[in-house]
């Protein structure tokens, strides 16, 4: 059986400068939810990649998913960042690595 994660990758914005407390208090809290629903597999800051501000890896049942969820982002919804949104097929023991 197939098995595919969601990547978001966010890129600062031109007022990800501006961002506040407040907004990343929102940002956890938004995270702590998917979190609690069983929708992360991964997420994080990235630290010396210059315009990234960090990824969250879905696990969701579809793509549609994973992308409606990218735009309840506050960073993204706030106008902080950007994002791309890809979708990656999992390789791993269960699948041979897919060989």
């Amino acid at each position: 059986m197939e098995k595919w994660l969601y990547v978001m990758i966010m890129k600062k914005g031109k007022t990800f400068n501006k961002v506040t407390k407040a907004v990343i208090t929102r940002h956890v809290e938004h995270l702590r939810n998917l979190d609690a629903d069983g929708k992360i597999e991964l997420c994080g800051p990235f630290k010396g990649y210059p315009g990234v501000a960090g990824m969250v890896i879905f696990k969701t049942a579809g793509i549609e998913e994973a992308e409606a969820l990218c735009k309840l982002e506050p960073l993204v919804a706030e106008g902080y960042v950007t994002y791309t949104l890809a979708a990656l097929q999992v390789a791993d023991k269960e699948n041979n690595y897919l060989l």
